[in-house]
């Protein structure tokens, strides 16, 4: 059960594993693109390359679940394999698996439980993250845990670029950790009681920049927004996207205000400056700061934010 990019590189192994994969589940197509067309989701597209049987239930719970819940029932399965599938799973789901109902969180338990744990790791400034496999329980992100795996998080990393090789960690370890499951020689462990913290899901609104705020932790909220989101001020009233940007030392200025335009876009924050060098103006195509302040005329005292 997935559906984002995440959840390729864990069924690809079960797939290269041998495992008889009975089936996978995906959310619904959903509109995509300028024109809005349907589409399927990465792990939907990977599981019918494969060749595998693909289920994209509208719901999974109460009377409109049944169906869906006495198929899988039907399957008996040996283990149902969650790796961001984006919905929470009824016990009656969980306990149809024969060995485990196991799910490949992205974040080092208990830190970080729920739904974008690798965003709120940037966010936060952790220094790592990582992968657990884990015993999936009715609360959220609280069960056991069979292996976790450590993964460095680098200055420049993204929410993407860390969430790739999140998946691929996740990837190599769930096929082993399904045999020594199986084979009883690896047993959930609960989690600790201290160091809980959570990660609600994003909204739009998460990207927005609160020049108020330090330009350290503005920069990362840049990091951890790409690709969605995607960070976000506003220039006249017009909404500026920012993919690119980094904390330099104090600089005079009311927060918000730009304080140099070269060698890149430089914007006065609440404590030090926030050095901009990648954006994109609504409607038009990503540019480096300084080329957009050129075309824009931009000039020290501009706001921006609002």
């Amino acid at each position: 059960m997935g559906s984002p990019d995440f959840a390729v590189p864990t069924l690809s192994a079960l797939v290269e594993a041998g495992h008889d994969v009975a089936l996978v589940v995906c959310q619904p197509d959903k509109p995509a693109g300028r024109g809005r067309v349907l589409a399927a989701c990465p792990a939907k597209s990977a599981a019918l390359q494969c060749g595998l049987e693909v289920a994209c239930p509208e719901r999974i719970r109460g009377p409109r679940g049944a169906e869906f819940l006495a198929r899988v029932r039907a399957l008996a399965p040996d283990f149902v394999v969650v790796a961001a599938y984006g919905k929470i799973l009824p016990p009656e789901l969980l306990s149809a698996a024969r060995c485990a109902p196991v799910n490949v969180h992205a974040s080092l338990l208990p830190r970080w439980r729920g739904a974008s744990p690798i965003q709120h790791a940037i966010l936060a400034g952790d220094d790592a993250t990582g992968v657990a496999i884990m015993r999936m329980e009715e609360g959220l992100d609280t069960g056991g845990v069979y292996r976790m795996l450590r993964e460095a998080i680098h200055p420049d990393d993204t929410a993407g670029t860390l969430s790739e090789r999140l998946a691929r960690l996740g990837g190599e370890a769930i096929a082993p950790a399904l045999a020594a499951i199986a084979a009883g020689e690896l047993v959930a462990q609960p989690q600790a009681e201290h160091g809980v913290t959570v990660a609600p899901l994003l909204s739009k609104e998460d990207g927005r920049l609160d020049f108020a705020r330090p330009a350290s932790e503005l920069a990362r909220r840049v990091r951890a927004m790409d690709p969605w989101p995607g960070a976000f001020t506003a220039l006249a009233g017009a909404s500026l996207k920012v993919w690119r940007a980094r904390p330099i030392g104090d600089m005079s200025g009311e927060p918000g205000s730009v304080v140099a335009v070269d060698p890149t876009l430089i914007v006065a924050c609440g404590e030090g400056a926030l050095a901009i060098d990648e954006l994109q103006l609504a409607g038009k195509k990503r540019m480096a700061a300084r080329e957009f302040a050129r075309g824009a005329r931009l000039t020290p005292g501009v706001r921006l934010g609002g």
